[in-house]
């Protein structure tokens, strides 16, 4: 069973705050009472092991701190292309393979990915601007990393220079 509770935000939005149950395929609702959901709020699946695959709905832009935290079972998703912002760890010590990141993401801030140590693939789009300081720290396997050569790569992006030839500027 899910269940999932709600916070009405001032731009007559809901966020999802909470998140009970036990199901390995979870899927977000993408309204409650009538209106949008458009915020996953911090630590929503946080270790919950048992979750391979999220579906989240078109409404939603922004996914908050520690999301995904502890996510060992998920192994893809796919984010919504209304999605503008990731807060730090929103991936965090997940099990995520590979990830695309939608049109509307400009920035990549520090530790959304850190520790996901099956991380593969990733692939920007091409108006993502900044990848911030450790941002990738800790993503071992990270071999395939697509982006822009206009988008500027913090030279401490990825654990101790590991990933090398990204196509990105780098920045210190």
């Amino acid at each position: 069973m899910q269940q999932f509770f709600y916070r009405f935000l001032e731009d007559g939005t809901y966020c999802v705050t909470e998140y009970q149950g036990d199901e390995a395929d979870v899927i977000i609702p993408d309204t409650y009472c009538s209106k949008p959901v458009t915020v996953l709020f911090d630590r929503l699946f946080k270790g919950h092991t048992e979750i391979t695959s999220v579906k989240i709905p078109d409404t939603v832009t922004d996914i908050g701190s520690f999301v995904f935290d502890g996510c060992t079972s998920l192994k893809q998703i796919e984010l919504p292309p209304s999605l503008i912002n990731m807060w730090d760890s929103a991936f965090a010590r997940s099990s995520i393979e590979e990830i695309v990141l939608p049109d509307k993401i400009t920035s990549i801030v520090p530790f959304t990915f850190k520790d996901c140590k099956e991380l593969k693939r990733v692939v920007c789009n091409p108006g993502l601007k900044k990848i911030h300081a450790w941002a990738f720290h800790g993503c071992s396997s990270l071999k395939d990393f697509q982006c822009s050569e206009n988008t500027v790569v913090s030279e401490d992006a990825f654990k101790e220079g590991e990933l090398i030839g990204y196509g990105g500027k780098r920045s210190k």
